[in-house]
């Protein structure tokens, strides 16, 4: 499979699915055990103080940006096509057509790095969330989203799959 409007649109449609399902886990974790998410417009927040400053010592504390709960949901659904995107590129396209449940499993679980190494240290909240109240169960939590996440990659995959 070439670089063609099939490929894009299945990467597209994979990571769509895949940040969708994470989503759906996020509103079970809080009807069910009322566990919070993350809040997208603190996000979206620091995404909009990017172009003056990368790290906060509290995202929070920092002046509010106009659309930032639109802007932190559009980033997130960005990141969603992006790891799509980055696991068409090592995996080979093939891996759209045929997915395999533990490879994209394992590659969700993996993107928990960008979380845990680059979000939360410049949100304030420390490596891999060590500045939180709880950090172990932080951790615990953003590794089953992200494990649900590699879940939906191969669920949206084989959806596509099957749907053609």
């Amino acid at each position: 499979m070439s670089i063609s409007a099939e490929l894009i649109t299945r990467t597209i449609l994979t990571g769509f699915g895949a940040t969708l399902l994470m989503d759906l886990w996020a509103l079970l974790l809080k009807r069910f055990f009322n566990i919070q998410s993350l809040n997208w417009a603190m996000a979206g927040r620091w995404i909009g103080h990017m172009p003056r400053r990368f790290r906060h010592a509290s995202i929070a504390k920092a002046a509010p940006i106009k659309g930032e709960l639109q802007l932190g949901w559009i980033a997130h659904y960005a990141t969603g096509v992006f790891f799509a995107a980055l696991l068409t590129a090592i995996a080979g396209p093939e891996w759209l057509t045929q997915p395999a449940f533990l490879t994209t499993t394992l590659f969700g679980i993996a993107t928990v790095a960008f979380p845990f190494f680059i979000m939360q240290p410049s949100m304030g909240a420390g490596i891999a969330a060590s500045k939180t109240p709880k950090p172990q169960q932080a951790r615990l939590r953003s590794l089953m989203t992200h494990a649900v996440f590699g879940m939906g990659l191969y669920g949206s995959a084989l959806c596509l799959t099957l749907a053609v």
